[in-house]
């Protein structure tokens, strides 16, 4: 079976169109929730606009120091392995 014969009968395959509509299913609610998401962000004030980026701006601070002293750990067990 030739390379394109083998992927036309994965078309074929009833596996493949339920996996396939699972993933437009997936897609759809993503979309959905992307929508509205989208619309919650434009209802937001100025004030909690500034709020969101001070808790944004803040959570990351957060993760980058978590991250470095997780890189410590790390290296640490390294060094004493």
């Amino acid at each position: 079976m030739s390379a394109s014969e083998h992927q036309h009968a994965a078309w074929l395959e009833p596996g493949f169109w339920e996996r396939l509509d699972r993933l437009e299913q997936c897609h759809k609610r993503a979309q959905s929730e992307h929508e509205q998401a989208q619309r919650g962000l434009e209802r937001l004030t100025p004030r909690e606009i500034e709020e969101l980026r001070d808790a944004w701006a803040r959570y990351c601070e957060v993760i980058a120091e978590l991250d470095r002293a997780s890189g410590e750990f790390e290296a640490l067990h390294k060094c004493a392995g």
